[in-house]
């Protein structure tokens, strides 16, 4: 697993990588990037969900995410516990791989993906009493519509 922690003058860095991975690419996939906590197990386990799913997946670890939530367009109706990056898409929270490949295949006009909260049976928030949960496309204006319910 490729871990990198920041903080301080480094989130600048970050920032940069972000808005680069943020840019389109050619091609239905391309390498995710997770802004993670390096506390947080929850969002250990979806990235170890969506390696099981072959995309390849880097953490890139900060202890505060909102500098990332804020440059990625992620408003706070929207925000669970980590942001990833993938082909010019936002993915917060504990979306389900197929929901991204559906994203990536079909490449609609949007910001991306996201899962508010972190609800019981998602993907890294697998438990004994599964609730059911939207997958939200959201647009860079904040509104959003359902993409997938599980």
């Amino acid at each position: 697993m490729k871990s990198i922690s920041l903080g301080g003058a480094a989130a600048v860095f970050a920032a940069v990588l972000i808005l680069l991975s943020l840019l389109p690419t050619a091609g239905v996939a391309a390498d995710i990037t997770v802004y993670k906590s390096p506390y947080c197990g929850c969002c250990a386990e979806w990235v170890t969900h969506m390696r099981s799913h072959g995309h390849d997946m880097k953490t890139v670890e900060m202890e505060d995410l909102t500098a990332i939530k804020k440059m990625t367009g992620v408003g706070e109706h929207l925000q669970s516990c980590h942001t990833a990056v993938v082909d010019g898409y936002v993915i917060e929270g504990h979306v389900p791989a197929a929901d991204v490949a559906r994203l990536l295949t079909e490449k609609p006009k949007a910001r991306g993906l996201a899962v508010p909260g972190m609800p019981i049976g998602s993907p890294g928030m697998e438990g004994a009493n599964p609730e059911p949960y939207e997958v939200l496309l959201f647009q860079a204006d904040g509104s959003a519509s359902v993409y997938a319910r599980h």
